[in-house]
């Protein structure tokens, strides 16, 4: 690690739902993603906290929610918010893509071209931004091999993360915060969009900065976005960045145990909560990679609560190809 401690890129986007089963159902057989982690919100048992991502659950490729149940409360996207989750797919996958998601009646949008890529724009069931990316620079990661199952080839799956989309009044205090402090150097714009990137900007290693003074302050609910979280390699990263960003004036929370990363959280100057998240210690932490999502997880601190929390909790119908 450098002298001058730097996130290594997206860890996870977490949003929120509403119906369990529809949001299972929408990642899984419509986006072709694996469900890694089954578990719960645990500041609320109640609700349950679904991990999406490819084989391992890869930092980079996590989206996560918590679904709170048919008829919650929904939120508006606007200011202080992560507004779009966007995906990598490889550059040949575009008009596959796209014709997959009007045959699932999903509305998609485009492809539009920007910093010389196509995005495909579309909402989940719930109302949550995302678009899929096709850059001309090729995406290594492999993604979901068994997505093939529900009709997403191997060679047209989505990789991981490509970049989020935050919305702002103003972006120069959170460009400076990302600069500065995490690591991110300026990596162009076009009009209001603003890039950063770490390193060589890889796919999941963007963010964009969207000045939209003129939009409403977003709202928490349904078919927003809570959290992004950014990848810091070990606990040791972890802590040199925390007090990098104690040190430039934020309050951070102290380090939480999250089971399969450690994670500290605070604000930045747009009111976008930001969270740092370890790689290690990771998601075969309490079952082998080939059952996931196959059983309810639960951290120690609640399993003597498993009979009362499982009783709260919608049952769900996991699809086959999430198993090798």
């Amino acid at each position: 690690m450098s002298a001058t401690p730097a996130v290594l890129g997206i860890h996870h986007v977490t949003a929120m739902a509403g119906d369990a089963q529809a949001n299972l159902d929408f990642y899984t057989r419509v986006l072709g993603l694996r469900l890694v982690k089954r578990t719960v919100n645990f500041d609320d048992p109640a609700t349950y906290h679904f991990y999406f991502g490819d084989r391992t659950g890869s930092p980079g490729t996590i989206l996560t929610f918590f679904p709170w149940g048919k008829g919650s409360l929904r939120g508006r996207i606007g200011t202080g918010q992560v507004s779009v989750t966007s995906f990598s797919i490889p550059t040949a996958s575009v008009s596959f893509w796209r014709d997959r998601l009007q045959r699932l009646d999903v509305a998609v949008d485009g492809p539009e071209e920007r910093f010389d890529e196509a995005v495909l724009a579309l909402r989940d069931r719930d109302g949550v931004a995302l678009e899929l990316v096709a850059s001309a620079r090729a995406d290594a990661r492999p993604g979901w091999s068994n997505g093939d199952m529900g009709g997403v080839p191997i060679e047209h799956a989505i990789r991981g993360f490509h970049h989020a989309s935050l919305s702002l009044a103003g972006y120069e205090r959170t460009a400076g915060l990302l600069t500065q402090t995490l690591g991110f150097r300026a990596a162009g714009e076009e009009g209001a969009r603003f890039r950063f990137a770490i390193g060589d900007g890889a796919p999941s290693a963007i963010v964009d900065l969207v000045c939209e003074p003129g939009r409403m302050l977003g709202s928490m609910g349904i078919g927003v976005v809570h959290h992004i979280a950014y990848r810091a390699a070990n606990d040791e990263a972890q802590r040199a960045l925390r007090e990098r960003i104690v040190a430039a004036g934020f309050d951070a929370t102290p380090v939480l145990d999250r089971q399969y990363f450690h994670s500290v959280y605070f604000r930045e100057p747009g009111g976008v909560l930001f969270e740092i998240a370890t790689d290690p210690p990771g998601f075969a932490l309490d079952e082998p990679v080939e059952e996931f999502g196959q059983r309810l997880k639960l951290p120690p601190w609640l399993e003597s609560h498993r009979g009362e929390i499982e009783a709260q909790l919608t049952p769900i119908a996991v699809p086959p190809s999430n198993h090798p």
